[in-house]
Formats: structure tokens, sequence, C-alpha cells
């Protein structure tokens, strides 16, 4: 396999890229929207180029060896068992945190409570109220330097809620939960009987050697009764622009009504997002494990280069290619609006939970990844400059 140059410029713009578009014609770099910079590995291209030659673009069933990739791939990687049959392919992740609100209802007019975990990716917080659930929301805690779940708060309201949406690896604080915090999330799933989605989307893009994924469901049979689970290629092959995730649901009762409520109003997955899915799996994972390199690295300069700014403060994060970035002692009125008026755009902290944060995607080149931090670096410094003393 040709080694990927991960730092090769490649220009999105004219493309449609959200991510770039936002800011098409100002000076400002985007680092917001969680998608990478990175050309997707040679065999996803090969597979995709050989399929639209093919020049029929029919509907598709779920190939079989799609299937059966997933299914080796949660044995081998997790020792987890999961049947063709429990798996629910999607044109989307957030599609699946939207039918996991309605599929918990045990009818289409009952009212469900569903938890949100703060800070939050957004659709943690619109998929619940866009689906006429209340929405309860539960804090996370810092635990020497991790994102977790604060499991106090969460038993103190576990009686009201019908569903806790749950998101391992976390975005955006990069934690990977551990075997230990997985059981007692699911013991208090049983015990206060609430059913878990778990967005596990993150689950390949662990940036130490010794990280390891585990997902929620594979912990027990009881557990994985009360779970859905969402995974995709998606963001570790940077194929989201395809539109392909699947849930995994090995409750039959759960899954029937996931499977009712989708029928007439969510597609399919299209035939590029169930090929370029194959490739991914059966032939990315050498690719990704130096892509993952190249963002360790990536996240370690950030990490220095962040905690020198004056005012900003950065966990180290042990997944995804996200940092979340603690800005409530840099006196910064908006810390999203100051960083894009120096010319980086940030995704706005608000948006997850805490105004005083931004999420910055390093999931970028080397070169664009140090001049977003000169120029966060150069705004804090003239800021405090122009302030006459310290932040």
């Amino acid at each position: 396999m040709q080694k990927p140059d991960f730092d090769a410029e490649i220009h999105r713009t004219g493309t449609s890229s959200q991510k770039w578009d936002k800011y098409e014609g100002r000076d400002i770099i985007p680092m917001w929207v969680a998608d990478s910079d990175f050309m997707s590995p040679e065999p996803v291209k090969k597979a995709l180029i050989e399929r639209i030659e093919h020049g029929i673009f029919g509907y598709t069933n779920t190939p079989d060896e799609l299937n059966r990739l997933f299914i080796d791939r949660m044995a081998r990687l997790y020792n987890w068992q999961v049947s063709e049959e429990e798996l629910i392919w999607l044109p989307g992740l957030v599609t699946g945190l939207h039918l996991a609100c309605r599929a918990s209802k045990q009818n289409s007019v009952e009212s469900i409570s569903v938890a949100t975990p703060t800070p939050i990716y957004p659709p943690f917080k619109s998929a619940p109220a866009l689906s006429g659930c209340k929405v309860v929301t539960v804090p996370m805690r810092e635990d020497a330097g991790r994102y977790v779940i604060d499991f106090s708060a969460l038993e103190q309201v576990a009686e009201e809620i019908d569903l806790l949406l749950f998101c391992n690896p976390h975005n955006p604080g990069g934690t990977i939960y551990r075997e230990d915090e997985l059981k007692r999330l699911g013991e208090l799933a049983i015990q206060y009987d609430f059913i878990i989605c778990s967005d596990e989307i993150h689950c390949d893009l662990l940036l130490e050697p010794a990280a390891k994924h585990i997902p929620l469901a594979s912990i027990s049979p009881e557990i994985a009764a009360r779970t859905i689970t969402l995974m995709a290629p998606s963001k570790t092959w940077n194929i989201a622009g395809l539109g392909c995730s699947v849930a995994v649901i090995q409750n039959s009762d759960i899954r029937q009504r996931f499977q009712q409520i989708r029928k007439g109003i969510v597609p399919d997955v299209n035939l590029l997002g169930y090929t370029a899915a194959i490739a991914a799996y059966r032939e990315g994972d050498e690719w990704n494990q130096q892509q993952c390199h190249y963002l360790k690295d990536n996240r370690d300069l950030t990490l220095e280069r962040i905690n020198s700014m004056p005012g900003l403060s950065l966990n180290s994060f042990e997944a995804t290619y996200l940092a979340w970035i603690d800005c409530s002692k840099a006196n910064l009125e908006d810390p999203h609006a100051f960083f894009e008026q120096a010319g980086v755009g940030l995704s706005p902290g608000r948006d997850f939970g805490d105004p005083n944060f931004v999420r910055m995607n390093l999931g970028c080149t080397r070169a664009t990844l140090k001049a977003a931090l000169d120029r966060m670096e150069r705004a804090l410094n003239n800021a405090q400059t122009q302030r006459g003393s310290p932040l």
C-alpha cells in the first residue's frame, strides 16, 4: 500500500464543501465541522471508480459482503457477536439519533423524556426536541482531565427518563470510556429501566497505541438488550458525504419499532455509500493506523501551543480529531467570534452547551494547523497588549 501523504494540501473550494464554503471569499481557516481534509484511502477511491464505471445506479440492497465485514469486525475487534438481522443500515448517524428518540416511545402519542449529557455535539440536543420529547440535561464532569458523564447527576434523574443519548468516544471531549464506567452506566439503565442510544462513530479514531474502545452493548446481554449502537465508517475514512451508517439493535422489540418508524421516511443507503463502506472496512485499517499517528502528532502540537496561549487551556484527549478548548480565563465576551475575527473558524461552544469553550477540528494538514494556531496566538497576544495587562 502506498503511504498516504497527510501533508498534501487538497483544495476543497469549489466542491460545495460545507466546511470550506462557509467562509468562501474570506480569509478564515475553517476548522469547525467534523470532516477532515485528508484524501480518502486509495482502495476506497478505486472501488468507487470501478462501481461508477459499471454505469448503472439503480436501487440497491445492502450487500451481503458489507454485513459480513461488519459482523466479522465486531467479533475481531471487540469479541462482540452480532447477527445480520440486528443490523439496520442508515444514510447517516444523526438519522439514527432521531429514530432512537421515536423508537423509544411505546406508541406515537406517548411523551417520553430523553437525557443528554452536556457538553455534547448539537444533534444530541436537537434530536429529542424535534421528536417531541422532553429533554433532560445531565452534566459532564472533569475527572483527572477526562470528561465523563456525572453518574450521580444521572442517577438523580434516572427514574424520569426513558432514553439516554450517550457518546463514546465523547464529542467534543475525546474521552474513551473505561469498562467499569460502561458497566456502571449499563447497570443504571437496568435498575431504572431506560434505553441507551450509544453513538460510537469515533471508535476507530484512537490516538494512543494502548487505547481500546469497548462497545457498550458488548458488556453483557442484559445491557445489549437496552442499547441502540450507532457506528459508521464516515469519520474514520472521510466519506461522510456518501452517507452510510449502521444501527445495531439486539432487542427485537426495539428493533421492530425502529424499523417501523423509518419506513417511508428514511431512504436506504445509496449504492456508492455501500461501495465505500465495503472498501474501507475491507482494506482501510492500515491507512487509518497511519492517520491516527498523524492525528496524534496534531493533537500533541495543539496541546503544547494552546496551553502556552494566555487564557486558554486544553486537556489531552484520547480519541477523535476534535479539541475542546477552554477559553474561560481569556476574558473574551464571545470566544468563537473573537477567533473568527482573527481568521480561524471554530465551532462555538454554546452549540455544545458551554459558551466558554470552542471546538477545533485537527483533521487537517500540519501546515494548516500551525497557521491557525499562529493566528489564535497572535490575536490573544494583541488583545492582551491592548488591555495593558495579562489575560
